[in-house]
């Protein structure tokens, strides 16, 4: 499966690397592979770490502005340069069977709620999961139940996204949402 992931390229301290790093083990021991946006720094660069250690396969997608922090990749891996944010996302999102959301600042709540948007308008029916490491989705999980209890999302929010608290339960999940078992 490949499994697109947005998170920070951020360093972060390790309440949010350690559920990153042990993601990212299950998912290249899984044998899949993983999405991602293509930096050689913080917690993306903790996962693609964590991945190639275990195993598994890259698929980086970088934006122009930010070619000069992508990760080197070498085949069978892959890097592509998008011109824009936008293409960028499209990218990423085109090249996943599924998506993981990590913690992040405002470009990972961008990429969240466009994907969130697709799955709400029957746009894409890949699973989405938001690990909610150290709690830290759990304002934005309260704020999602509001949205539905009052009326503003057309679907359950249980169809929209799974939320996990620890990572095993991340990739069980997309595991069991593709039929992988």
């Amino acid at each position: 499966m490949n499994i697109c992931v947005f998170l920070s390229a951020a360093d972060l301290d390790d309440r949010y690397t350690r559920p990153a790093r042990e993601f990212a083990e299950l998912l290249g021991k899984g044998g899949h592979t993983l999405v991602w946006g293509g930096s050689e720094s913080g917690l993306m660069k903790v996962v693609a770490d964590g991945v190639a250690d275990a195993g598994g396969r890259l698929v980086g997608v970088s934006v122009d502005f930010l070619a000069a922090k992508a990760r080197t990749v070498t085949a069978p891996d892959e890097m592509v340069i998008a011109k824009d944010l936008a293409e960028r996302k499209a990218l990423l999102l085109e090249k996943a069977d599924a998506v993981v959301i990590m913690v992040g600042g405002t470009g990972t709540l961008d990429e969240a709620t466009e994907i969130l948007e697709l799955k709400k308008h029957g746009k894409t029916d890949k699973p989405v999961v938001l690990l909610n490491s150290a709690g830290f989705y759990d304002g934005l999980r309260q704020q999602f139940r509001r949205m539905e209890d009052e009326g503003f999302l057309p679907i359950p929010l249980t169809d929209l996204v799974f939320f996990a608290e620890e990572p095993v339960g991340a990739l069980a999940y997309l595991e069991e949402s593709r039929g992988i078992e």
